[in-house]
């Protein structure tokens, strides 16, 4: 069985964290993915703290999130973060609008300076790579996406593939898994509300509880080398009900 994964971004607006990950492990999930709302400004005793919370849960973080600006600027302390907390894979998650290219040259280029900023953390042992949204899928001037360009700038970056993000980008995923599944290395779980349902959490569903066809991806996804598959709801209104029952659905995929 698929050992199942927590983005703890899910769970900002219902702190404690320390009784999340209590939650988390009592609900049967092994692992939690971070990121740098977390961790971003920890000293090191805080992140000593961090790690032992998630030994006493019994959980590990083997992946995590870092902007861009910190990959960058603060590699050292990326890399710090990272091996304190048990991390196998870095992610950077994000660019925020002002920040985004207009054209394929400008993606591509975009794409270059990912796999530099990915080079020390990959030397150090580390997988490293994009996490989409949806904007990497609408179609640029010359045909292409913003994620092809990234891609192929950055030929050496894996990908941690969030497939409703890909949808809701008007995509298809199983096109993109057939095309790009061996830089697949991580997965976001995640649902989409049937039209005009869950306006209050933004349209997102609890795992199994929406419309994507989550067994038939399951299915596709572990012909890929993705070794960890992590839950994510984006503005959940009850904590609870997410993580119980998107394990419950993703446990008969």
């Amino acid at each position: 069985m698929t050992t199942l994964g927590f983005q703890l971004y899910s769970a900002r607006n219902f702190p404690p964290l320390s009784e999340v990950l209590k939650k988390l492990a009592q609900a049967g999930y092994g692992q939690v993915e971070g990121y740098g709302g977390i961790y971003g400004a920890m000293d090191e005793p805080a992140l000593q703290a961090l790690r032992s919370d998630l030994d006493e849960s019994g959980l590990t973080m083997p992946t995590g999130h870092f902007g861009i600006d910190m990959l960058e600027k603060e590699p050292r302390r990326v890399l710090k973060i990272a091996k304190t907390l048990g991390m196998q894979a870095i992610y950077c998650p994000y660019l925020l609008p002002d920040q985004r290219p207009s054209d394929a040259s400008g993606w591509c280029a975009f794409g270059q300076r990912l796999g530099e900023a990915g080079k020390s953390f990959q030397d150090a042992g580390f997988v490293f790579g994009w996490h989409n949204h949806d904007f990497e899928f609408q179609t640029l001037a010359d045909g292409s996406t913003p994620q092809e360009q990234i891609f192929a700038g950055g030929p050496d970056l894996a990908w941690e593939a969030d497939i409703a993000w890909v949808i809701r980008g008007g995509a298809d995923p199983f096109a993109w898994i057939e095309s790009y599944g061996k830089r697949i290395r991580a997965v976001h779980v995640k649902d989409i509300a049937p039209q005009g349902e869950n306006a209050d959490e933004d349209g997102w569903a609890d795992v199994g509880h929406g419309t994507v066809p989550w067994a038939d991806l399951m299915v596709a996804l572990k012909k890929t080398p993705a070794k960890h598959f992590v839950v994510e709801h984006d503005n959940p209104k009850d904590l609870d009900r997410l993580i119980m029952r998107s394990i419950a659905s993703f446990d008969s995929y």
